[in-house]
């Protein structure tokens, strides 16, 4: 591919900058190789170690509190090993022996890394997953049942015994809901009670007689 040309180029001019350098390979964050230039060491492998490497070093950063990811920098008995990020989907490791100028390494890695991170966001671009132009569902675009209630007519006991309201009132519910919510009869408006009056006279009634 020409991503893997351009990088790799970037990679060979690398170590003509920094003397003292003997290997580099960039390669994304999940650990596959873009391109490398590493004669003594297996990509894949470095790769591998780099990813896992990232996972630890991104989640120090996030508990120290220091931010993104920038910079990772191992010295071993006979050199360093140091990964740049290069933007936020691949890392640039670099290889160096043990007398290189550090300032010169860290320099030219920073600037490596966002050459290639360059380079990648041009010939392959930000967001091209298989899920990237998928919409995001909203909860309104697919109503459950429980969203559009379908109205029941109530029992028809109590629709014989409530007589008909003189306002318009809205849909009734369903069964259980209507007998939970139900007023009593005594907690009516005036006007729908029973014309019969349900209080007893006080002294019993005279008889009367016909005329």
């Amino acid at each position: 591919m020409a991503v893997e040309t351009d990088v790799l180029d970037e990679l060979r001019r690398l170590r003509t900058r920094v003397p003292g350098l003997t290997g580099s390979l960039a390669a994304t964050v999940d650990g596959l190789v873009l391109a490398h230039d590493v004669p003594e060491t297996e990509p894949e492998g470095l790769a591998a170690l780099t990813a896992a490497a990232l996972g630890v070093a991104y989640r120090m950063t996030d508990a120290a509190a220091r931010g993104d990811f920038r910079e990772l920098l191992v010295r071993g008995a006979h050199g360093y090993v140091a990964t740049y990020a290069a933007g936020t989907t691949a890392v640039l490791t670099l290889l160096a022996e043990d007398r290189v100028n550090v300032g010169r390494l860290h320099l030219e890695g920073r600037r490596g890394g966002a050459r290639i991170a360059d380079l990648v966001a041009t010939r392959v671009g930000p967001g091209t997953g298989r899920h990237a132009d998928r919409p995001t569902p909203t909860p309104t675009q697919v109503p459950g049942p429980a969203q559009t209630p379908t109205p029941r007519p109530a029992p028809a006991s109590a629709a014989a015994a409530a007589p008909p309201s003189p306002s318009p009132s809205p849909p009734a519910p369903a069964p259980e809901e209507h007998l939970a919510t139900a007023p009593p009869a005594t907690a009516r408006p005036i006007g729908t009670l029973p014309v019969r009056t349900p209080q007893r006279p006080t002294h019993p009634p005279r008889p009367q007689t016909g005329s």
